[in-house]
């Protein structure tokens, strides 16, 4: 066993494997305790589901009829579909989405083994799979960013290592995960390009892919997320910061930095790739999610929660490893010590020599190695890995109980309106919308409905609607993306037209058609 861990395919896979057993326990508790919402776990069940039954993906949480392709372009959510088929629930989401994320650690251990053998190799896996980015994100519902983790670990390694096709061939999907990635691949492109000797092959195919990149993201953003849209536009434009875009140069530069939380992202990153990655060129592939990040008008892309760091993660990373790689302070397996391994005089990225290692060198590689793990173990309590050795994690309160016992009186197959974490429960077995919106169907009065009291049961007062309403009013993501003045304008508005309670238990509440 410890024979075969010194040798990179097993080690890799090992620590792959590990980390893909960690996400997923954190991320079906976390569903077992209810702590998933709607918005997003149930939003792209509802999507991957209609994908299952060969079906567009239209997803009620949003809205009545609204198309998800033209929310995000994330068309390769598709590929879960028949795995759904198979086992239709949210679970099925959340170990794939556990699985895919512990894959950016094998090309990364797998090139450290490289640079520096299988103690590096271990270092730089548990690295990657305790980065604080991708441990928020795969407990942190469902996101289609769970495909893009591990093909940006893949190219990056790639091109690090100094194979340009198939970095190129790792990042082309990216297009298909996101609009925005394909800036990304674009950088991916420039970096092959620039990297190429003049009139090769190669430079070709760099350009090729850096204009492949852009055109795809302006005709996603243009063009095709316009077109299923409901409102024939891009829902985002509004965040991007465009107004400063088209003003003064200094107003749009000031936004990048202001306010200081988006020093906490800067610094943050910075350090998990050790500082001494941003030596690296690999460092430019995160310019583009940051760059729009910080434009953004939305508070939450500024900081370092939700899935939105993700990405980042494997290409910091790799970014640190190609400049550990370029200080020449590991001997790869089989070298002297000090020689740089392998592809150092590869046609792209590398353009290290052979000549052994200064101290001063060993010591930047060490200290960047030691803050890169700094940060992970600073991190590990803040972020929901600490939620495997957290006692309350793994106990069943009476409230939750009472929960689960409420949503069984709902049948397979109802129409729903529920709050954002019961929607969460609901998503795979029946159709659901959230309750602080108008229904689908619409409710339809009878002219004597509205002067009906709260509760008063009146068959026949109200045609269309849910057959269910539920609610949990100490949701406290009830305030969004339904405030709670409006869940309780529906609630009683449901009781006004004669929807019965059929349990009234504190904050929790289940109504039936009358």
């Amino acid at each position: 066993m410890l024979h075969a861990l010194r040798r990179p395919r097993p080690l890799s896979w090992g620590l792959a494997g590990l980390f893909a057993a960690l996400y997923a326990c954190v991320a079906v508790n976390r569903h077992r305790r209810m702590l998933t919402q709607a918005y997003d776990l149930g939003i792209f069940e509802q999507a991957v589901r209609a994908y299952a039954h060969g079906e567009a993906p239209v997803v009620l949480l949003k809205g009545p009829g609204y198309q998800l392709l033209g929310d995000h372009f994330h068309p390769l959510l598709a590929t879960l579909g028949p795995l759904y088929r198979l086992f239709p629930s949210a679970v099925t989401l959340l170990l794939a989405q556990a699985v895919l994320m512990a894959l950016a650690v094998v090309p990364l251990a797998r090139w450290a083994f490289e640079v520096g053998g299988p103690r590096l190799a271990v270092l730089v896996g548990a690295l990657t799979g305790a980065s604080w980015g991708i441990v928020e994100a795969a407990a942190d519902d469902f996101h289609e960013i769970a495909f893009a983790v591990p093909l940006l670990a893949f190219a990056a390694t790639a091109l690090g290592r100094g194979r340009p096709v198939a970095a190129v061939l790792w990042a082309l999907p990216l297009v298909l995960v996101k609009e925005d990635l394909g800036l990304t691949v674009a950088v991916v492109g420039a970096l092959v390009f620039v990297r190429a000797g003049k009139g090769s092959g190669t430079r070709a195919l760099g350009f090729a892919v850096a204009v492949l990149g852009l055109a795809a993201t302006a005709l996603t953003v243009l063009v095709v997320l316009p077109s299923f849209n409901p409102d024939g536009g891009f829902d985002y434009w509004g965040q991007m910061g465009t107004r400063e875009a088209a003003g003064a140069p200094w107003e749009l530069a000031g936004r990048l930095v202001w306010p200081p939380l988006k020093w906490l992202l800067l610094g943050l990153a910075a350090a998990t790739a050790g500082f001494l990655g941003l030596r690296s060129p690999l460092v430019l592939l995160c310019l583009p999610t940051l760059g729009w990040r910080l434009a953004a008008d939305n508070s939450h892309y500024w900081g370092v929660s939700y899935h939105y760091s993700a990405v980042l993660m494997p290409l910091l990373l790799a970014a640190l490893v190609d400049a550990v790689r370029r200080t020449g302070a590991f001997a790869g397996p089989g070298r002297a010590p000090g020689r740089v391994p392998g592809r150092v005089s590869a046609p792209v990225l590398a353009r290290g020599g052979e000549a052994g290692p200064d101290r001063a060198a060993v010591r930047r590689a060490r200290r960047a190695l030691a803050v890169a793990g700094l940060v992970a173990l600073v991190t590990l309590p803040v972020y929901p890995l600490h939620e495997l050795v957290a006692p309350g994690a793994w106990g069943t309160s009476s409230r939750l109980e009472r929960a689960r016992a409420m949503l069984v009186r709902i049948p397979d197959g109802a129409t729903v309106a529920a709050s954002n974490r019961l929607a969460a429960q609901l998503a795979g077995r029946t159709t659901v919308g959230l309750v602080c919106r108008e229904p689908s169907p619409p409710l339809v009065e009878s002219p004597s409905a509205g002067t009906l009291p709260a509760g008063t049961p009146s068959a026949g007062a109200v045609r269309g609607g849910p057959e269910w309403v539920v609610v949990d009013l100490a949701d406290p993501s009830v305030q969004a993306p339904c405030a709670i003045a409006d869940t309780l304008r529906m609630l009683d508005r449901y009781e006004r037209l004669g929807y019965r309670r059929v349990v009234d238990d504190g904050d929790l509440r289940l109504l039936g058609r009358p």
